[in-house]
C-alpha cells in the first residue's frame, strides 16, 4: 500500500462508492480459506460443518464477484492502480485461487461436475490474464519501490494461485474417463511443476528481504503465512498425483520424484509454522501491534486449513500413519481461526453501516 496518498489508502468508509473503491484486491481470500476449510472438514467427517461452509462458500464468491465488477466499472483507474503496484498486485491471484477452491468443493462434494468445470476453466482463463498482466505491467513500470518496500508474503500467492488449478484438475482427472484423464493429470502435473519453480524464486527474494532489510512489526502483514500455505497447497497437489499416477503411466514414470518432492514441500511448509509463530508473538506480543480486523488476515487462516488438507493427504498416499494426529489439530486451529476472522468480519461489517 506504499506509493499511495493517505486519501488515496483510506477512502471516506461512510460512502458506500468510496467502500467499493478501496475494496481489497486480496477480497477472495475469505472463498480460499472458507472453502479450504470446508474440504478439510469433509475430510475428517464434519459433513454438516462442511456442507454450512460449502453453501456460505458460494454466496461469498457470488457477492465478491458483483462487488468486484461493479468496482471495474465504477473505479476503473483504483483497479488499473492496484494491478500496477507491487504490493497490491499479487493481491489479485486469489481471484483464481478461491475460484479454483470453490471448483475443488464442488467436485469433493459430488454437487456438480459441470460447474466443477466450468469454475475450473474461468480459474484458468483468470490465471493467464492475471499472470501475464500483472508481471508484465510491474516489469516495464518506469517508478519501481526498493525490495524491502515491494514484496512481502503476499507474491506467493501467484504460487497458490498455480497450485490450486493442479489441485482442481487433479480431482477431476480421478472422475474424468479417458483420454481426459490423462490430459488433466498432465496439465496438473505442469501446474504443480511450475508453481514449485515460482515459489524457488520468489522465496529468494522474500527470505533475502527478511534477513537483509529493517523488519518493523508494520512489515509482517498477516500474507506472511502463504509462506507455508504455499508450500502445503503444493503438498496436496503433489499428493493427488500421486494418487492419480496409476491412471497415467508418466506419473507412475515418475512417482519417485513426485513422492520426493511432496514431502519436500510439505517438510518446507513444517518448517515455516514455529518461525511465523515466534514472529507473530514478537509482532504483537513484545511490539505491541494492534490486532485489528483486516481483510489480510484470511490468507493466514487458508494456509492453516490447507496444511491440515495437505497432510492429510500426504499421509493417505504415502502410508505415514505416524503423522495422523498432524490434520486433526491443525483443523480444530484452522476452524478457530477462521471464526475468529468472520467474527471480525461481521463486526466490520456492521461498523461500517
Amino acid at each position: 500500500m506504499r506509493g499511495y496518498s493517505c486519501a488515496h489508502m483510506h477512502p471516506d468508509p461512510h460512502t458506500p462508492a468510496a467502500g467499493l473503491a478501496g475494496l481489497s484486491p486480496a477480497s477472495f481470500a475469505m472463498v480460499m480459506a472458507t472453502g479450504i476449510v470446508s474440504l478439510t472438514a469433509r475430510m475428517h467427517g464434519l459433513d454438516s460443518v462442511a456442507h454450512a461452509l460449502f453453501g456460505l462458500n458460494i454466496a461469498m464468491w457470488v457477492v465478491l464477484w458483483v462487488l468486484s465488477v461493479l468496482r471495474i466499472a465504477r473505479h476503473s483507474r483504483r483497479v488499473l492502480g492496484d494491478l500496477n503496484d507491487h504490493l497490491r498486485g499479487p493481491g489479485f491471484f486469489t481471484t483464481v485461487a478461491g475460484t479454483a477452491v470453490l471448483g475443488s468443493q464442488f467436485t469433493v462434494f459430488d454437487a456438480s461436475l459441470p460447474a466443477a468445470r466450468v469454475l475450473g476453466g474461468l480459474a484458468a482463463l483468470l490465471w493467464v490474464a492475471l499472470t501475464y498482466t500483472i508481471f508484465t505491467a510491474l516489469t516495464i513500470k518506469e517508478d519501481k519501490p526498493t525490495l524491502d518496500k515491494g514484496i512481502n508474503g503476499g507474491w506467493l500467492l501467484a504460487v497458490v494461485a498455480t497450485q490450486s488449478l493442479a489441485v482442481l484438475s487433479a480431482l477431476l482427472a480421478a472422475r474424468a474417463p479417458q483420454p481426459w484423464r490423462l490430459e488433466l493429470n498432465f496439465f496438473a502435473l505442469s501446474m504443480w511443476l511450475w508453481g514449485g519453480m515460482l515459489y524457488i524464486w520468489m522465496m529468494s527474494l522474500i527470505f533475502y528481504r527478511y534477513t537483509f532489510f529493517r523488519f518493523a512489526p508494520g512489515d509482517l502483514t498477516p500474507p506472511y503465512w502463504i509462506n507455508m500455505g504455499a508450500m502445503a497447497i503444493s503438498t496436496l497437489a503433489g499428493s493427488l498425483l500421486i494418487v492419480n499416477a496409476p491412471d497415467a503411466p508418466f506419473l507412475q514414470a515418475l512417482l519417485p520424484f513426485l513422492k520426493g518432492f511432496t514431502v519436500l514441500y510439505w517438510a518446507t511448509g513444517t518448517w515455516w509454522i514455529p518461525m511465523l509463530l515466534v514472529l507473530a508473538v514478537w509482532r504483537y506480543v513484545y511490539k505491541r501491534f494492534p490486532l485489528r480486523y483486516d481483510p489480510l488476515y484470511w490468507g493466514a487462516v487458508f494456509p492453516l486449513g490447507m496444511y491440515s488438507a495437505a497432510t492429510h493427504e500426504m499421509t493417505r498416499a504415502l502410508q505415514l500413519d505416524f503423522l495422523g494426529f498432524v490434520a486433526p489439530v491443525f483443523l480444530a486451529v484452522a476452524l478457530a481461526a477462521w471464526l475468529a476472522a468472520f467474527v471480525g468480519l461481521a463486526r466490520h461489517v456492521l461498523r461500517l453501516r
